[in-house]
């Protein structure tokens, strides 16, 4: 594959000798990198991008105008030869203005390692796909109600950027979709560090919002991964979820006001994430939902809560304000998660007439010194079994049959993470055949008889802890 590089006029970009933004994409042997220090350069250099073509832009602030925004219209690169806009240095390239890059009709832009301080939403259009936003720094404007990225392309990637230092309303993440309905497909969030949103309101302040009521019975198939949440302090939803099919793993929540919380939507699978020292931990709306290998710990607020509906069940051709309500759950699995001297442990809702359904409760650790570990409401046709209770926090009104009062003598290491020691009786104690799951939260094997919590007892060091800033953002591996 060749790939073009620009010159354009630029003294000092005919002595760069090495790839801007380190290992992200190689320049073609044949063409030395260069720079544009121009917004003319760089718009002529992208209207003649083809595919494979790499336009680096020279280090410095750059006020786009609110009449000429960078446009990137009907370029397509492909899967191995994209077109990249990549900044000289890593948050080196400060674009402000009202816009920076439009994008239409074009697929596989990579942009990278920009500065965006712009005062308008950077919109992903659904006529566009293949779109990747990596190592970017994100501090828009802060206006009151203003969205900072919209991502609504099939197959876009955001990865590796850190979105910091909101106070008002608006989002930091959302994905949507064509039309009022529809979800973009098999967008990919990763790697990334949601920091310091202070909006003092309690609804609105989401750093990711994975679709809207409307949208709650569409499939997305989104995966949300390996990304960092620290002081999101914004909304009680830090990842919000109102779409249907999506997976969201392996993401640390630290200090925050904010959980993950299935607002809208069906089947989604919430696995290997840690909620640490905040205040809201897991809540569940919807069907047929998995809850698996979660740790919640020192959560001032209820760590896990199966909802109450509004309605029994969301339904295709359903008025815009009946799909804004709770969806009860039913038919959900929530196994094999550790949740410790959290203010609330499992709860129940009594506020709605939809009560939670067939849902199976099995394998957990509960354990704290506080309250009831389990609080629930009404609830029909629940399966209990295998769980493990412990501390002096009372029972409550878990079935007897249900549970194990009993030392599960974890050890709190260094990270946080409450882990099974050696003699544990947690250990080969899981009751579910077969098993949903083949690893545990830290990446180890589950063996033929699964242990009971988000921890396989091993000797081997873990392959996944909780993330820290060095772990997500621009300048992370």
């Amino acid at each position: 594959m060749q790939r073009r590089t620009f010159l354009m006029g630029t003294a000092a970009g005919a002595t760069l000798a090495v790839a801007p933004t380190g290992g992200l994409l190689t320049a073609s042997a044949t063409a030395a990198p260069a720079t544009v220090g121009s917004l003319d350069e760089l718009q002529a250099a992208i209207d003649r991008a083809r595919p494979g073509d790499r336009i680096v832009v020279a280090d410095g602030t750059y006020t786009v105008p609110s009449d000429r925004p960078l446009t990137i219209r009907n370029k397509q690169g492909t899967g191995r030869a994209p077109i990249t806009v990549v900044a000289r240095t890593r948050g080196g390239v400060v674009l402000d203005g009202e816009q920076s890059f439009v994008l239409d009709g074009s697929s596989h832009i990579t942009l990278s390692g920009f500065s965006f301080r712009q005062s308008t939403t950077l919109d992903i259009p659904p006529t566009c796909s293949h779109i990747r936003l990596t190592r970017n720094d994100f501090q828009l404007a802060d206006i009151e109600g203003v969205h900072w990225v919209m991502v609504r392309a099939d197959d876009s990637k955001v990865d590796h950027n850190h979105f910091h230092g909101k106070s008002t309303l608006g989002i930091y993440l959302g994905i949507e979709g064509a039309g009022t309905e529809e979800m973009a497909q098999r967008v990919h969030i990763f790697r990334n560090y949601f920091s310091d949103h202070t909006f003092p309101g309690d609804n609105g302040g989401e750093p990711i919002r994975l679709g809207v009521s409307p949208r709650a019975l569409s499939s997305a198939h989104a995966i949300v991964e390996y990304n960092l949440f620290e002081r999101a302090n914004g909304d009680p939803e830090a990842i919000s979820v109102k779409s249907s099919d999506n997976v969201i793993r392996h993401n640390t929540i630290r200090d925050s006001f904010g959980g993950i919380v299935l607002r809208h939507g069906n089947r989604n699978r919430v696995e290997g994430n840690h909620l640490l020292a905040g205040t809201e931990g897991v809540r569940i709306y919807g069907n047929d939902h998995v809850i698996v290998n979660n740790h919640l710990a020192g959560l001032s607020g209820r760590a896990m809560v199966i909802g109450s509906g509004s309605e029994r069940d969301h339904l295709p051709g359903e008025s815009p304000d009946t799909r804004r309500g709770n969806d009860a759950p039913d038919r959900v699995l929530i196994a094999y998660n550790t949740l410790v001297n959290n203010n609330g442990t499992l709860s129940g809702e009594s506020q709605r007439p939809h009560e939670p359904r067939d849902v199976t409760v099995a394998d957990n650790l509960f354990v704290g010194d506080s309250g009831e570990l389990v609080a629930m409401a009404n609830t029909v046709r629940f399966a209990w079994s295998g769980n493990i209770l412990w501390g002096s926090a009372a029972d409550g009104n878990i079935p007897s049959g249900g549970y194990t009062r009993v030392d599960p003598k974890l050890v709190t290491g260094t990270d946080g993470v409450a882990r099974l020691s050696a003699g544990s009786p947690a250990i080969g104690a899981g009751t579910l055949r077969p098993s949903p799951v083949t690893h545990d939260i830290d990446g180890d094997p589950r063996g033929r008889r699964q242990d009971v919590g988000a921890d396989e007892y091993a000797k081997r060091a873990p392959r996944y802890r909780p993330l820290t800033p060095a772990d997500v953002g621009p300048h992370a591996r």
